[in-house]
């Protein structure tokens, strides 16, 4: 009875982390959280994505304020070439901190537009973590509604932000589920600057909607000066590697209400079709 072979199987770690049951954990991982957001009644979301390192305005000018002082303490730029690039690096998130403010009052917008709503059918859904994901997250609770996180589980410690709804608080082990989910209630998506991550997901979508595999929904790109520098799209329509279609399925916003208000227009014009 000791023996691992007479564990029953739903409780037998080793069996279950097997290369052999990869299989079985995929469908848990895309399951239980399916299974919650069908009985929580969530039909739709909008997403939003961007970098977990910008941080709202008045931490950011903490973090500069200290690493202002750190080069001065070791003798300036000559002297702590690494302590002057950190500077560097903690002035260009205070400039983009701006957006973490945009991201916040936009997802107050969306979260007011469903108030009175005995439970909402659309919620915010972002990937659960800090940056800009804190920042949507509590913009919806400002509004007084519910959001969800969808946090994944990486080799170092990730915590949920503190404004994810508790009960639609999640953590995924594999990154497509994860994006499966993302994009299966999704109504919009709005992308924030970020790096890597936000990239993946962003051209993830365009991607399922270039290839007709998804029916298109509004993509929007806050800050166009960021992403023109960071994406050169045009580029890639005059090498032809994308067609000039393409290049339409997404548009530039910068503030919260202009982004609200293009989500509106599209519902509008989807309706009006």
């Amino acid at each position: 009875m000791a023996s691992p072979s007479y564990r029953l199987a739903a409780a037998d770690p080793d069996f279950l982390q097997g290369d052999d049951t990869r299989g079985l954990r995929l469908l848990l991982d895309y399951l239980k959280p399916e299974l919650v957001l069908q009985r929580r009644g969530v039909a739709h979301t909008i997403v939003v994505f961007g970098s977990t390192r910008i941080c709202e305005p008045a931490e950011a000018r903490r973090r500069l304020d200290e690493a202002c002082a750190r080069l001065a303490e070791a003798g300036g730029p000559e002297a702590a070439p690494a302590l002057a690039a950190k500077k560097a690096i903690a002035e260009r998130i205070v400039a983009r901190s701006v957006y973490y403010d945009v991201a916040r009052d936009f997802c107050r917008l969306v979260a007011e537009a469903s108030a009175g709503a005995e439970r909402p059918t659309t919620l915010v859904m972002t990937g659960g973590g800090p940056g800009i994901m804190e920042a949507a997250n509590r913009g919806a609770f400002d509004g007084g509604a519910e959001s969800i996180g969808l946090n994944i589980a990486l080799p170092h410690e990730q915590y949920p932000n503190p404004y994810v709804t508790p009960e639609l608080c999640f953590q995924f082990h594999y990154f497509a589920l994860r994006k499966l989910h993302f994009m299966q209630r999704a109504r919009a998506l709005v992308a924030f600057p970020g790096g890597y991550g936000t990239f993946d997901e962003l051209f993830e979508v365009l991607t399922l909607v270039q290839t007709r595999v998804m029916r298109p929904i509004p993509i929007i790109l806050v800050g166009e000066a960021f992403w023109r520098a960071a994406v050169d799209f045009d580029f890639l329509v005059a090498e032809g590697v994308i067609d000039r279609e393409d290049r339409e399925l997404f548009w530039f916003a910068e503030s919260a209400q202009e982004i609200f208000d293009s989500l509106i227009a599209w519902e509008r014009a989807v309706k009006g079709a």
